[in-house]
């Protein structure tokens, strides 16, 4: 017995001897799915919350004062050019336009009779039978009674002009505010209701689009002057609060003359036809738009970048098949795919499936996902053929 425990553990020595000095085989390579960095053109395309507004008001004011007699129209409802909205009460006018026209009538008649005296005192002085000076009166007599007819004359028309204003008309197309006067109120300048309503013009509205500073001058590549924007923005799209798209494209208006000073951003003005009315003022909107000239980007698919907090990267697969972890600077997404700023050059391959398992210098066997795909379907093909002539 005591002979064979020490051979035992001999065996034993040897055995673990063996086991340590056998060679650790290699995990195999990964498939993963790769697709290259190509260059395309593409848009700088941003998106831009606001509020529709319209695109201009039109305040009724009344021009005289007096008691509001009548209101012919409907609150927030649409109104057309020269539909009447207010009447104010015309009588105390009237009685004003009726006393102008009398003294019209009267200064008339003191012209009338100065011109004759003038008339009978012209031929009386050319025979010394009346002094100079006495001509002269009876000439400033007339001169004075014909400017009388002239003042009476504009104080005739200035009272048939109020009372033309009795009649408050919509000068656009629109729609119209309700109004906090009612049929009885004093109203005019110098009163509480010297404003009576809006009329809003919703042919066309009108979204402030707030470019910040620092992409501006990113994309408004070489512009001479900042307040002339015409062609910064192009394909200008209207997207709804319910997602849905705005069918009608919109245009550039013009762009607001002061850099807001809270938020550091350039607000341009676009426009957006509204001919079914379908849009109203006030209403939610966000504008999607591509700004400045479409230049070249690197793009990859978006299955490929991975971010963490605010770290973006990529696995790129070198020449001998290994992967190499690598951080890049994202920027806008286009369509499937993300531009990427920094990191990454033309032509380079990247992981689009199959990122988990993978680790810095890791050995991988690189397939492109489409073509396997491709291949697939044309070996279906094919098997399909085959049943068919069977």
């Amino acid at each position: 017995m005591d002979r064979l425990f020490p051979a035992a553990c001999l065996f034993a020595a040897l055995l673990t001897g063996c086991a340590q000095h056998t060679p650790k085989q290699a995990a195999p390579p990964l498939r993963v799915g790769v697709a290259e960095a190509a260059v395309d053109s593409v848009p700088n395309r941003m998106s831009f919350i606001g509020y529709l507004a319209s695109n201009f008001d039109a305040v009724i004011q009344p021009r005289v004062n007096g008691y509001l007699s009548s209101k012919q129209y409907g609150n927030g409802m649409p109104v057309r050019r020269g539909q009447l909205l207010f009447t104010i009460d015309p009588d105390q006018l009237s009685t004003s336009m009726l006393a102008a026209e009398a003294e019209l009538e009267s200064a008339r008649a003191q012209a009338l009779e100065a011109r004759n005296n003038y008339d009978r005192a012209v031929p009386l002085a050319r025979i010394d039978a009346i002094s100079q000076s006495q001509l002269d009166q009876y000439t400033a007599q007339w001169k004075a009674a014909e400017a009388s007819v002239r003042s009476a004359e504009q104080s005739l028309r200035n009272a048939r002009m109020n009372v033309g204003y009795t009649e408050l008309r919509s000068p656009i197309d629109g729609i119209i505010e309700h109004t906090a006067a009612h049929v009885g109120d004093y109203v005019g300048p110098g009163t509480q209701f010297s404003v009576l309503t809006t009329v809003s013009n919703i042919d066309t509205l009108t979204v402030d689009v707030a470019i910040p500073m620092s992409q501006y001058l990113r994309y408004a590549g070489d512009r001479t002057s900042i307040y002339d924007n015409e062609g910064l923005l192009s394909d200008i799209r209207l997207v709804l609060a319910d997602g849905s798209r705005y069918p009608l494209g919109g245009i550039y208006d013009y762009t607001r003359k002061d850099v807001s000073s809270t938020t550091g951003t350039l607000v341009v003005v676009v426009m957006f036809p509204n001919p079914d009315e379908t849009l109203k003022p006030g209403q939610f909107a966000r504008v999607e738009a591509s700004v400045g000239p479409v230049r070249p980007r690197v793009v990859v698919p978006q299955q490929a970048v991975s971010q963490t907090q605010d770290i973006a990267s990529v696995w790129v697969v070198e020449a001998d098949s290994t992967v190499h972890y690598r951080r890049v600077t994202p920027g806008d997404t286009y369509g499937a795919m993300w531009c990427i700023d920094e990191g990454l050059d033309r032509g380079e391959r990247v992981v689009v499936a199959g990122q988990q398992k993978l680790h810095d210098g890791a050995k991988v066997i690189p397939e492109n996902p489409t073509a396997r795909r491709t291949e697939q379907a044309a070996a279906a093909e094919q098997a399909g053929k085959r049943l068919e002539k069977r």
